[in-house]
């Protein structure tokens, strides 16, 4: 395969519903108010004074004191949470490599990708992950996040074979677009700059005509748009969310966490904005009479002095309603906070997340693990089914990256597929160790070796065996005879 022709229709027209619902997931993550205006049809432009020269319309004053509950974002952050709050276990077998691949994942911000990807990926049906590498900017391989709406992919048996990105650049108009088209397949990355309209690619330039391109030209091969790999892998994954796709039920396309509940984000945000309009009509006024006040002047109107602390006598009969009243509506603040609870609690269940997950149950009492993964548990599946999809992705850009910097940097390595294995996800407190530890040890069925090891899970061997003989030490216990023989820490 090649680059997209000339004149090719832009974005893929085959690819256009799932952008489509891009666009609305992406609205919502954002939390732009505006944008969250056009994708419900309203209109969103400021109110403004009537005139010949000046036709917009006003801002309906529904919207305009509307409210926006962040929920949607609140969703995926959770997810990413959930999934790279720590960083998972990656391993190869030989040490350099293994040394390697720490050094990759440390100075790379791996774990901070992953978390960004996971998070978008949540509210945009999945995300995909590149591997590249620039040496006039850092001695190794890079690991990139890239958006899903700027990817056409090809699959074949669900699996990804070749991507299509493309990204827009500075100077396009409204009528002119400069894209970079970036195509990886195995083996090779094709690149090419193409000027054209919002809805056609147009023709291709060569790259050294944009500054945003200009460096790649002198990295290609004779035929002015292929970067060779080195390597036979694919440099690009894609990571789904969570599948089914339940609209596009037969698409390898993961679903966003969003889909089916947009409907409850919008409920949420119509209680929020009528807890706020109880609040604002439920402000204290004073009526009062017209005697109390004060005469500006021919054309000038009058108005009242709240501040004023002293009142004459006003000459007016006693039952012409000479006092002050104030009116002051009730609040209906029961009411809105259990509706917006609900809601919340049934966009977080059909998300699959935990109540407990978005701060609702919580009596603020440390709880152990266990107690976690109770209250947790939706939360918790959710998230196991979730590692699934993350887990063969992960390992094989994670390869990638090994292969390039052995390909590219003169690595002495071994670049083996890491394995990837996610924690539970839940750190067990102090206190829950020390109890587990000590039912343990007092059944007589783990060792002191065993013990330091669950304790300090990260240490080396080295680290558990001196960790050990002080124990054995300071206890005695280093001295008594071994009825049963000499074992090794």
């Amino acid at each position: 395969m090649a680059l997209p022709e000339n004149g090719a229709a832009w974005p893929p027209p085959q690819w256009a519903p799932y952008y489509a619902e891009m666009r609305v997931d992406d609205a919502w993550y954002s939390g732009d108010t505006r944008r969250l205006a056009r994708i419900r049809g309203e209109h969103d432009e400021a109110p403004t004074r009537r005139g010949p020269w000046n036709r917009r319309r006003a801002q309906p004053a529904r919207l305009r004191g509307r409210l926006h509950v962040p929920l949607p974002s609140d969703i995926a952050a959770v997810s990413a949470h959930l999934l790279f709050g720590d960083m998972p276990s990656v391993s190869v077998d030989d040490k350099a490599t293994q040394d390697r691949l720490n050094t990759l994942v440390d100075e790379g911000a791996i774990q901070q990708t992953l978390h960004g990807g996971a998070e978008q990926g949540s509210a945009l049906s999945g995300v995909y992950l590149r591997a590249t590498w620039d040496r006039d900017l850092i001695d190794r391989p890079i690991l990139s996040v890239v958006q899903p709406d700027n990817v056409a992919p090809e699959f074949r048996w669900g699996m990804l074979r070749a991507a299509t990105l493309w990204r827009d650049l500075s100077g396009s108009t409204a009528s002119t677009m400069f894209r970079h088209v970036e195509r990886h397949e195995p083996g090779r990355i094709l690149h090419g700059l193409y000027e054209g309209t919002p809805d056609s690619l147009g023709r291709a330039v060569p790259l050294a005509e944009h500054p945003e391109t200009a460096d790649l030209a002198g990295s290609l091969g004779e035929d002015g748009v292929t970067v060779t790999t080195g390597i036979t892998d694919l440099t690009i994954v894609y990571v789904p969310n969570i599948g089914p796709n339940r609209v596009h039920r037969s698409s390898p396309m993961g679903r966003s966490d969003f889909q089916g509940i947009r409907d409850v984000f919008e409920a949420i945000d119509d209680v929020w904005t009528s807890w706020m309009r109880d609040i604002r009509l439920a402000r204290a006024r004073l009526i009062v009479p017209d005697g109390y006040l004060r005469d500006y002047g021919p054309g000038q109107g009058a108005g009242f002095d709240d501040d004023r602390e002293v009142w004459h006598s006003l000459k007016m009969p006693p039952n012409e309603g000479s006092a002050i009243t104030l009116s002051q509506f009730e609040i209906r603040v029961e009411e809105h906070q259990r509706s917006t609870e609900a809601l919340t609690r049934q966009a977080a269940q059909s998300a699959g997340y935990s109540a407990q997950s978005f701060g609702l149950d919580a009596n603020g009492s440390p709880i152990t693990a266990t107690e976690v993964d109770s209250r947790d548990a939706l939360s918790m599946v959710t998230r196991k089914k979730k590692t699934g999809y993350w887990r063969q992705p992960l390992a094989h850009i994670l390869h990638v990256l090994l292969q390039l910097d052995a390909v590219h940097f003169a690595r002495a390595i071994k670049p083996d597929r890491p394995r990837v294995e996610f924690g539970d996800g839940v750190a067990e407190s102090e206190q829950s160790t020390a109890t587990t530890l000590d039912l343990l040890a007092r059944a007589g069925a783990v060792s002191t070796a065993t013990k330091v090891r669950w304790l300090h899970p990260e240490w080396e061997d080295g680290e558990v065996n001196v960790e050990v003989a002080a124990i054995l030490r300071e206890t005695g216990a280093a001295d008594a005879p071994d009825p049963g023989g000499t074992y090794p820490l």
